[in-house]
């Protein structure tokens, strides 16, 4: 389900200049840009989690982009091991 870009900030307690820059950062993509951008779930929690980075951990935005990179870097192995998973249980391999 998609969430509009007034609930998002809403719910992720974001001025509309901030969420300008951090889309600008590409911190937050919204996951559609059609007549105006749309966000999901895991948005909220992103915008979140930079919020904590940069206001409860005081790290400056260079630190938050390595940061993010990371994490996003940690989901897609965990997806891909994931993936590899499943096939392997697919064929039936036990090792």
């Amino acid at each position: 389900m998609t969430i509009s870009r007034r609930e998002f900030m809403v719910r992720a307690r974001l001025d509309d200049a901030t969420l300008t820059a951090w889309i600008a950062e590409e911190w937050i993509i919204p996951s559609s840009v059609a007549a105006e951008p749309e966000f999901v779930e895991v948005d909220v929690a992103r915008a979140e989690l930079i919020r904590d980075l940069k206001h409860d951990l005081d790290v400056n935005d260079a630190g938050i982009g390595v940061i993010l990179n990371l994490v996003d870097q940690v989901h897609g192995l965990r997806r891909t091991l994931g993936e590899l998973l499943q096939d392997r249980r697919k064929r039936g391999d036990t090792e």
